[in-house]
């Protein structure tokens, strides 16, 4: 399973614009919330797959938004529905989803009502995300226990992120006011998705 390939969807330009449409918050404070929460909210599907007692269910989930088109994404959010979104966040998160949503609206300065819809908004796409690269997986023996909890066992997840984030940030520094051609704009994404990954996946 390609986690780059799944940040770099969440973090993506479309992504964001998708999610401002619906909070109203920035693309710096979207990107400073799912920086913060997205470690965790990938642990928990990490949990949910190893759990004897929620991986039948999990890997349902799994497939049911792996059917679902993401290939507009920032349409594909505007249909979210808020209220399924929460409810996902409360499998992953647990016990835990007050606090997650406190310690990311507290690092973003966004409110918790705004950060809770932020990620509500997110959580229906991460599954779907998950799913469709499970479904692409050759290794179909592993389950969604190894088709998830595999790959994230040795990923640092915020290294991941800051490295996406801090690629992206500065090739658009650089470029800032000027018009970038299709094929900049191509190798760049290229670079922020797949050139980070050697100093990335590493074993925590």
């Amino acid at each position: 399973m390609d986690l780059s390939k799944i940040a770099g969807s969440l973090l993506s330009s479309d992504s964001l614009k998708g999610l401002s449409n619906l909070t109203g918050a920035s693309n710096k404070d979207i990107t400073s919330v799912l920086t913060s929460a997205l470690p965790s909210l990938l642990s928990g599907a990490t949990e949910q797959a190893k759990n004897e007692s929620t991986a039948a269910s999990f890997a349902g989930a799994l497939a049911q938004h792996a059917k679902d088109d993401t290939s507009d994404l920032t349409s594909f959010l505007g249909n979210v529905d808020l209220a399924d979104g929460a409810k996902i966040i409360g499998h992953l998160l647990g016990s835990g989803k007050e606090e997650t949503v406190k310690k990311a609206a507290k690092a973003s300065g966004v409110s918790e009502k705004k950060t809770g819809d932020i990620l509500s908004a997110i959580a229906p796409m991460l599954l779907s995300l998950l799913g469709q690269q499970a479904e692409e997986d050759d290794d179909k023996e592993s389950g969604v226990n190894g088709l998830v909890g595999a790959l994230l066992d040795n990923v640092d997840v915020g290294s991941l992120l800051s490295g996406l984030i801090s690629t992206d940030t500065s090739s658009s520094a650089s470029t800032s006011g000027k018009k970038k051609p299709a094929s900049s704009k191509k190798n760049n994404a290229s670079g922020i998705i797949g050139g980070i990954l050697s100093g990335l996946l590493k074993k925590k």
